[in-house]
């Protein structure tokens, strides 16, 4: 593999998908603060993308982590 790790392309799919999700969550709010009318439930909806978000980028962790250990072990193998 070049200087990517596994799974972090995952992380950053995953930051982005949470960052969107977390200024879609601040655009329902600020209605709801300010007295205005509330949005459409599809700007609620797109809010979700938070927690879709981090579970991708956890998966990217999940899958990074899982990738060094199968290095570490094949490095403990070739050392026997």
């Amino acid at each position: 593999m070049s200087n990517e790790q596994a799974g972090d392309g995952l992380v950053r799919v995953g930051g982005v998908i949470f960052a969107v999700g977390a200024v879609a969550t601040l655009v329902t709010v600020i209605p709801l603060l300010v007295g205005a009318e509330p949005l459409p439930t599809a700007a609620y909806l797109v809010s979700m993308l938070m927690g879709v978000g981090f579970f991708v980028a956890g998966c990217g962790l999940a899958r990074s982590v899982a990738a060094q250990r199968r290095e570490d072990r094949a490095a403990q193998r070739a050392v026997r």
